[in-house]
């Protein structure tokens, strides 16, 4: 037989084993294909479910912390972002999380890849520094120790704007807590980048610049400083006439941290021309923004009478009364106190805020005459009348005690200067308002401190009688203040001392339960001894008992 001429390749033949070699790896890249798909389904079902608060407790205890962070150094990018991006949701969410993510060592991890990696990753690791950074000033210092504040800075320059606008956040978020930390955010060179970045074209960047300058300035005169020399108040300034609300209630906010420092703060940000942009904000449809700017007024009026009267010639006086007729709750709390600081500075001050109808012809002429020593526009007269009815509403009708407490205190500054002042005040029936507040067995401490204060600078200013009769019921240490000045009116005046008998008012003195010898019973002594005595037996107490005694041993004749 004749032996074929074909040969059967061996089993161990180079194209055979080329064949199996093809199939192992195939099979080996499936495995690590499948690995993959696994871990990008793992870090975006977690990323999801993190959204939910009703997950939170459920992977906390599956150690979902533990499985996310060998993920942050993954060799897919994807995966990577995903799992910062969980890490930040779950930090978001509680103290406690956030804790969690620097005890696991999660922080030198995001800061070493986020000088490394790729635009999104950037903004996904920028977010969890924020959402540690957010709850305390441990959690935010930690962040700075980690060495977060470099990379984060170093993101500012980057060109996309949503990298910079996640760097910004989280700078915002670490200076915010304390001086110490938004000194660190200077030290790392951040403020003249984020005035850079503020000057972006894109409105949520300079939302956020805008954010984080404002929580840098609030702490000191010199951190405010340092954010104006970098420019950031000419800009914001302009950025008040904004049709963007969220911008403008950062832009006021920042104003008003720089403001609040000092003189020299406040006067640069007024001669960078913020009126009369700031009170068109009062009247805003966006609430936050009229806060703002009613917040950033108040900073602007605590400092100087210049200042103030500024505020007047600018209208401000017309503006902030018609925002606090307006406002309620908390809002109206900047309002009543930029009244008050205006008020306080002096009587021509306050008499541009305190004039009600009644008296307002007379109170004009009077700031009329004190206009050559401090000269106010004309066109604020117009307004006068209107000042005191909202701090008189905030008095009653607000709820919370340190807004009650902020109105008795403007009403105060008004009334203290002047008799005028002080019957402007009495005359809208202020004195017993502010009475009734600092009797109620619910008001707290500090708002009858206040009333009691307010009540007295008043009443030592009120020469108008009438208007004081109704304190007559008052406890002894605010009748006293009432009594002074009974004593002191009455004995010039014959045609009061009549009223006085008239309306009841000795009868209620003699009522009033004194202490033998204290300085009230002096006074009402003294005023005693501006009647004949019949008539102050007659309107005693016990004048009654006393006839009655004269008529049991009276014994007629006839």
């Amino acid at each position: 037989m004749k032996r074929s001429s074909e040969v059967l390749p061996a089993f161990g033949s180079k194209s055979h084993r080329i064949r199996s070699s093809g199939a192992m790896s195939r099979a080996v890249l499936q495995t690590f294909e499948e690995y993959q798909k696994a871990r990008v389904t793992f870090v975006q079902t977690v990323a999801d479910l993190a959204t939910r608060p009703q997950n939170i407790d459920a992977l906390q205890n599956a150690g979902v912390m533990a499985l996310l962070r060998p993920l942050l150094l993954d060799t897919v990018a994807s995966i990577q972002q995903s799992a910062a991006l969980a890490l930040g949701r779950l930090a978001n969410f509680s103290e406690q999380l956030a804790e969690s993510v620097v005890t696991h060592e999660i922080l030198p991890q995001l800061v070493y890849s986020l000088a490394q990696q790729n635009r999104f990753y950037k903004k996904a690791a920028a977010f969890v520094l924020r959402a540690v950074a957010k709850h305390s000033v441990g959690l935010a210092q930690a962040v700075v120790d980690s060495g977060a504040l470099e990379s984060l800075v170093v993101c500012l320059e980057e060109f996309d704007p949503s990298v910079k606008e996640a760097a910004a956040w989280a700078l915002g978020y670490i200076a915010k807590h304390s001086q110490e930390l938004a000194q660190s955010v200077v030290d790392a060179g951040a403020v003249p980048l984020l005035v850079l970045a503020f000057q972006e074209p894109d409105l949520t960047l300079k939302r956020i610049s805008a954010s984080a300058l404002s929580d840098v300035a609030k702490h000191s005169p010199e951190l405010a400083q340092l954010v104006v020399d970098a420019g950031a108040t000419s800009l914001m300034v302009k950025e008040v006439s904004n049709s963007d609300a969220p911008l403008k209630r950062q832009v006021c906010s920042c104003l008003a941290q720089i403001a609040k420092h000092s003189v020299d703060l406040a006067e640069v940000v007024v001669e960078a021309e913020i009126f009369p942009n700031i009170l068109h904000c009062l009247k805003d449809v966006d609430q936050v923004v009229r806060k703002n700017a009613a917040t950033c007024i108040r900073e602007l009026a605590r400092h100087t009478p210049d200042l103030a009267k500024l505020i007047v010639n600018a209208g401000g006086i017309a503006a902030v009364v018609d925002y606090v007729n307006e406002a309620s709750g908390n809002s109206r709390l900047p309002g009543i106190m930029a009244l008050g600081y205006v008020a306080a500075f002096s009587e021509t001050l306050a008499l541009a805020v305190a004039a009600t109808p009644g008296r307002g012809g007379m109170l004009r002429a009077q700031t009329q005459t004190l206009v050559g020593r401090e000269a106010l526009a004309p066109g604020c007269f117009k307004v006068v009348s209107k000042g005191i009815p909202p701090l008189k509403d905030a008095l009653i009708s607000e709820p919370e005690d340190h807004v009650k407490a902020a109105a008795a205190w403007s009403l105060g500054q008004i009334g203290r200067h002047t008799p005028d002042h002080a019957r402007a005040l009495a005359e809208a029936d202020v004195l017993r308002r502010i009475l009734a507040v600092y009797l109620h067995q619910d008001s707290s401490e500090d708002l009858q401190i206040k009333a009691k204060r307010a009540l007295k600078s008043i009443v030592q200013k009120c020469t108008h009688l009438p208007a004081l009769e109704p304190l007559l019921d008052s406890p002894p240490n605010i009748l006293k203040y009432v009594v002074q000045q009974f004593a002191k009116v009455l004995p010039n005046d014959a045609e009061a001392r009549k009223a006085f008998v008239q309306s009841g008012s000795l009868q209620k003195l003699q009522e009033a339960s004194t202490e033998h010898g204290s300085k009230l019973q002096e006074m009402v002594d003294s005023i005693n001894l501006l009647y004949p005595p019949e008539i102050v037996q007659y309107y005693s107490p016990n004048y009654a008992a006393t006839l009655l005694k004269k008529m049991e041993g009276f014994a007629p004749t006839g």
